[in-house]
């Protein structure tokens, strides 16, 4: 298949979860043997920036076995560079489109619906956000301009790939949409054949954002530390919280590493060093997440895994059914830190059983939880996609 992949707005390659997911889905598709084309931007950018040769022109450079595009439009004003991508789809002539959804993109649609090309929308948030959100207030009072939008990509895509089916308006056919988690790179992330030396290292890996726990995951190291236990706890990434963090930690800095943002290739090698992930996600200030039930596929769970690491995450459903307590990892009351303490000793008080825990971790990521396994489904589906299209172009010529 020749594949062109919409990212608007994403860093490719960069070290936000969305920059993982494209980079990863464009390379696994690339390996197992498709003709990729991907359309991101080279970083992060200001609503202000607007210039206009990268809306005109698209230069194409090799990267990680695809081809890779870059288009600098701010995420907020994609349809701004429709024109370019309907130009390089006539040049193109993919046999797929793929695009990720987002409220104010949707060029991918556009052409593949001028030119007859079947789709594969991927959602990875909740497409008509609930009405404590600021964007679906300004949205209601302008009589629903955004939500009509959202809805209409969905109706034009062929199908809908998202981590939890609750992300997609109650109006789209429920045959259309096909659930379909995230992953990790099972031959990147690979475990230690035995446990690292020295005290247990616990690790945080996230965006510092207030659903993802930092706070929670720092107070529960605090009452660790005040109850004796020797372990060091390492907080790898950035983001709004980092600052709160830090002061929270400051009693006992000798005892906490902040390694901030790090490129995603030296993430395999942290874990690695690592006795323990935890993922403390905490969805009260997400109302999202409330509204629609936890559709935010773990990358940070996945990766824990796939390193050999057994997982501490909050019991919320379905983070519930990847990991499972005492097998993979072991499960606390969403938002109570004292609960949250008790899981993490629970895990470490054994570390032959943790370690155990770490390696039924890996086989479980590998055989349900990796991109590689991510990206077959992806073909098969594209591949469905294109002989159904095919045939209906038959029939449209007969």
């Amino acid at each position: 298949m020749r594949i062109l992949y919409l990212a608007s707005g994403i860093p490719v390659p960069g070290t936000l979860g969305g920059s993982i997911h494209t980079l990863e889905v464009a390379r696994g598709l690339a390996q197992r043997g498709h003709d990729v084309h991907v359309v991101a931007a080279s970083r992060e950018l200001p609503l202000s920036y607007v210039r206009l040769r990268p809306m005109r022109q698209l230069t194409a450079q090799s990267w990680n076995g695809f081809t890779l595009y870059h288009q600098d439009i701010p995420k907020a004003l994609s349809l701004l560079g429709t024109a370019a991508i309907i130009k390089l789809t006539r040049q193109l002539r993919p046999d797929l489109i793929m695009e990720r959804y987002y409220n104010f993109a949707g060029a991918g649609l556009i052409a593949a619906r001028r030119l007859g090309i079947p789709t594969l929308l991927e959602v990875n948030a909740l497409i008509v956000d609930p009405p404590e959100i600021l964007k679906r207030r300004i949205d209601d009072a302008l009589g629903g301009p955004f939500r009509r939008w959202a809805e209409q990509q969905c109706r034009w895509a062929s199908r809908i790939v998202t981590p939890l089916h609750t992300t997609v308006p109650a109006g789209i056919p429920r045959d259309k949409i096909i659930e379909l988690p995230w992953g990790a790179n099972v031959e990147t992330f690979t475990p230690p054949p035995t446990p690292p030396p020295g005290p247990p290292k616990v690790i945080f890996m996230g965006s510092f954002r207030a659903w993802h726990g930092v706070s929670d995951f720092v107070y529960a190291a605090r009452l660790l530390i005040e109850r004796g236990h020797p372990a060091h706890f390492v907080l790898i990434g950035d983001g709004p919280e980092r600052a709160a963090a830090e002061s929270l930690a400051a009693p006992y800095r000798d005892r906490f590493t902040f390694t901030g943002a790090v490129p995603h290739q030296q993430i395999p090698t942290l874990l690695g060093q690592g006795h323990l992930g935890v993922a403390p996600f905490n969805t009260a200030p997400h109302p999202a997440l409330r509204a629609a039930g936890f559709f935010w596929s773990p990358l940070k769970i996945y990766e824990y895994m796939a390193a050999g690491l057994p997982v501490v995450t909050a019991a919320i459903p379905p983070l519930t059914t990847i990991i499972r307590e005492g097998i993979e990892g072991a499960l606390f009351r969403e938002g109570d830190v004292h609960d949250l303490a008790a899981a993490i000793e629970r895990v470490l008080v054994n570390p032959a059983a943790a370690f155990a825990m770490g390696q039924r971790a890996r086989a479980r990521v590998v055989a349900e939880f990796s991109w590689q396994r991510h990206c077959a489904e992806l073909e098969h589906i594209g591949e469905s996609l294109i002989k159904t299209n095919s045939h209906h172009i038959l029939r449209k010529i007969q």
